[in-house]
């Protein structure tokens, strides 16, 4: 085992998980340690929810990320979605459309068939994504959020090319779920500007990651409960310190599944976007109360996928 540690090692990974937590030493650019995520922000209204939220329990916030899909947003509600994004100076990371999840497929409902999860399926639903991509660039996002390797390694290549933005930021989904050193190195080579982790790396296996990786991490704090409804609000200075840099990310327990949401669903869309900015405010009570040296971004600091103002970025 031994021989097999340092052969490991000499290809630049840690011989083991980091039982011992060492600090990060990586950074934002900006020098900070941590930013700030509410996830399954649906819609327009959803949005100004959670900035009014924000106010009110005097939170601050640096991306907000939706779920149900761009293909699932109008024209209108797309401009709105990246007008706020803009006037906030936040991050709006919008999850790509076609998916598994979204398809004919029966496999993902079988019980040995979960892993066929939001992959997407065949190279139509490659094309149809890159056009939902294409469609909220146009909108001027910046951020978007994939859950297929394919689809990471080819949105990288289009962004060689000019087909897609330089500037877009590309955040890997928790369904991914690549879970070791090695395995998010990958994602980093193809393409991921952030990676989101399973839920329940422990703290000695997040620290492996970040000895092996440059780009920021995302990790929830508080977890949905069908990925698996932990609430780690006591751990999240170690988290930051060990993990760094690194958004951390409120979810909500006892919470429904919403996706694919839409104005059926607006009113419990806007009570749950609320109640995770809530529990964001529990959460950096909590830094300020055991870490309170830990550095945090400032609103639209650099790296930070602010939308830009609308307008023809692709050909369709």
């Amino acid at each position: 085992m031994e021989e097999t540690k340092r052969a490991i090692e000499k290809l630049g990974f840690p011989p083991g998980d980091c039982h011992d937590l060492p600090s990060s030493e990586k950074t934002f650019p900006d020098g900070a340690q941590y930013r700030v995520e509410i996830p399954s922000v649906e819609g327009p209204a959803s949005f100004e929810a959670v900035i009014e939220a924000c106010e009110q329990y005097d939170v601050g916030i640096h991306r907000i990320s939706q779920g149900s899909g761009i293909m699932l947003l109008t024209d209108d509600e797309l401009e709105q979605m990246a007008a706020i994004g803009r006037r906030e100076n936040l991050e709006v990371s919008l999850f790509v459309g076609p998916r598994g999840s979204w398809d004919v497929s029966a496999m993902q409902w079988a019980s040995a068939g979960k892993i066929a999860g939001l992959r997407v399926q065949g190279m139509d639903q490659l094309i149809y994504s890159i056009e939902d991509i294409k469609r909220a660039c146009n909108a001027g996002i910046r951020g978007i959020l994939v859950a297929d390797e394919g689809l990471l390694w080819l949105v990288n290549e289009l962004k060689k090319t000019g087909e897609l933005p330089a500037d877009l930021v590309v955040k890997v989904s928790v369904q991914v779920a690549q879970a070791n050193p090695i395995s998010i190195r990958l994602m980093e080579q193809i393409g991921a500007g952030t990676y989101n982790v399973p839920t329940d790396l422990t703290l000695s296996r997040l620290a492996a990651i970040r000895q092996a990786v440059d780009v920021p991490i995302d990790i929830y704090v508080e977890v949905p409960d069908d990925v698996g409804g932990f609430i780690r609000h006591y751990e999240i200075p170690e988290i930051i310190r060990v993990a760094a840099p690194v958004y951390i990310k409120f979810g909500l327990r006892n919470a429904p599944n919403i996706y694919p949401s839409g104005t059926h669903l607006e009113p419990t869309s806007i009570a749950l976007s609320k109640e995770r900015v809530r529990r964001a405010k529990l959460g950096l009570e909590m830094i300020k109360r055991y870490a309170p040296d830990l550095k945090v971004s400032e609103k639209g600091a650099e790296g930070i996928a602010v939308p830009l103002p609308g307008g023809k970025v692709a050909a369709p």
